[in-house]
């Protein structure tokens, strides 16, 4: 009985030291495999953070994730000494030396060895026109650049530069959005004009967990358990997919530490994945392969102010209520009925300290608003804009996004597809407001005349919209898909109206009662 006892112990603790030297065998080979995995074996490099790794895989054949900008410059400027400010002062960015290397479980900033800026600065000529046509001439080829692919095997960025345009010289800027988002670029613009600096010596360290490791780690079982049930209609393959995220040890991501969750959190992200799908309007549906851009004169920002200042609403309010009109005016001119119409957009929001853009990345999150372009009152309008706007004050949705976004990164390619696309159908329109200088910049000799950008959309989203102050104007620019919108143009010429329409109600209040 005691040798049988015995024997049954020493199985037992036999056992428990098997199991032990299996858990740890498994622990290696996870290891070495999730080593293997993310590209750490026999690559030297820095890994890319998983929201930019998001932005780096979200290029689709409607939508490619670039950063498109055009600056016109009086008088006009010289190739070499292009190349050259460019070699001085953006080549000090490290991200503008660097390629991206890919692998299974995201990407890794790589030195490129045969950089050539001449590469990189390309000279555009732009087919004749009749004077007063040039503009529609830029714009034609903004528009094919805007879906034309970088090149992968360098550093994801380019400059045309147009010597002969106005009586000037214009410059059209494709980056990648992966590199860096708008505020970061304007951290960018004000290095490279006349008198900027260049970028603090950034100083090589081990990767760390930061935020977006805590908000990418925390937000994946809430955010799978919910985008699954949501997905339904995507496809079994896609839920199965975002499905193994639940379970930590299948997944990528590490362990969760769900008691950092507040009430507060999953609400929001619960808000976010149960939005409603959008109004059908033309501006929504399937895009195709060709973009075109627009944009206006710009607006007076100090009349922007007044305006503001009198109906106690932001800039913003203001902007975005005739971004709201514009869009009403252009679907009616076309026959459409927008009565009690409204289309959602997502809006950035910068989680970063702006002393800290020179860092470039990725570091915003998205707020979706709902414009009411039914609305026909200005009045009425704005301030229903401003209550909206209001009504996302203080919500951790923008913190939300960021870490969906983190969470796409950890997903391979149509995992992420499926995921975003969630959004994509509820969207119809994304939509920008970068402050830039007040003064108007010097570039090599030259003035700075208008600053225009365009921000990429993703999935089936066909709109974009940029709003930018610079030089004492607010300039508005449009991107639409062609298929669902053949001529911004028409909607960039509403926005002019609708500003004049809400200033002269505006005057017309009863203010002295």
């Amino acid at each position: 009985m005691v040798t049988r006892i015995v024997a049954t112990q020493a199985a037992g603790a036999a056992v428990q030291r098997a199991g032990k030297t299996a858990r740890q065998a498994a622990k290696v080979v996870q290891k070495n495999a999730t080593r293997a995995a993310s590209g750490m074996l026999g690559l030297s490099g820095e890994r890319m953070t998983k929201v930019d790794t998001a932005w780096l895989r979200m290029d689709s054949p409607s939508n490619l994730m670039m950063i498109v900008g055009v600056w016109t410059l009086k008088p006009g400027i010289g190739y070499d000494e292009l190349c050259q400010r460019v070699e001085e002062r953006l080549l000090k960015y490290a991200r503008f030396r660097q390629r991206v290397v890919e692998d299974a479980a995201g990407a890794t900033w790589v030195e490129d060895a045969e950089l050539d800026v001449r590469r990189h600065v390309v000279r555009e000529k732009l087919p004749k026109r009749p004077k007063g046509q040039e503009q529609a001439a830029l714009q034609e080829r903004v528009g094919e650049l805007a879906m034309q692919p970088l090149d992968h095997k360098h550093p994801l960025w380019q400059f045309h530069l147009v010597e002969d345009y106005q009586g000037g010289s214009a410059l059209l800027v494709r980056i990648h959005h992966c590199i860096a988002d708008g505020i970061a670029l304007i951290s960018v613009t004000m290095s490279l004009v006349d008198g900027g600096e260049a970028p603090p010596e950034r100083k090589r360290k081990q990767a760390s967990a930061g935020a977006e490791d805590w908000i990418a780690d925390t937000l994946i079982k809430p955010f799978t358990d919910m985008t699954v049930k949501a997905l339904g209609a995507a496809g079994e393959g896609a839920a199965r997919s975002l499905g193994m995220l639940r379970d930590p040890q299948k997944g990528i991501a590490g362990s969760l530490d769900l008691a950092k969750l507040a009430y507060q959190v999953v609400s929001d992200a619960a808000s976010l994945a149960l939005m409603p799908d959008d109004s059908k309007t033309r501006l929504k549906g399937k895009p195709g392969t060709a973009k075109r851009v627009a944009w206006c004169q710009p607006i007076p920002l100090d009349e922007v102010k007044a305006v503001g200042k009198a109906l106690n609403c932001s800039i913003n309010d203001v902007l975005l209520s005739c971004v709201a009109g514009a869009l009403g005016e252009y679907l009616k001119s076309l026959g459409d009925d927008v009565t009690g119409q409204e289309i959602r957009a997502m809006i950035p929001v910068n989680l970063r300290p702006l002393d800290q853009a020179y860092k470039l990345g990725n570091r915003f999150g998205l707020v979706p608003l709902v414009l009411p372009i039914g609305m026909e009152n200005p009045i009425e309008r704005v301030y229903e804009v401003r209550r909206r706007m209001n009504a996302l004050k203080g919500s951790t949705q923008p913190l939300l996004a960021f870490g969906l976004l983190a969470v796409a990164g950890l997903l391979i390619k149509p995992a992420q597809e499926a995921m975003l696309s969630l959004f994509g159908k509820k969207t119809t329109a994304v939509m920008t407001n970068v402050p830039g200088p007040r003064e108007k910049l010097k570039f090599l000799g030259s003035t700075l005349e208008q600053s225009m950008f365009w921000v990429p959309q993703s999935g089936d989203i066909g709109l974009g919209v940029s709003i930018l102050s610079y030089g004492g104007g607010v300039q508005f620019g449009v991107i639409t898909d062609t298929q669902l919108c053949p001529d911004p143009q028409k909607i960039i010429d509403e926005f002019e109206p609708e500003f004049a329409k809400l200033s002269l109600v505006t005057l017309m209040l009863p203010w002295g009662e």
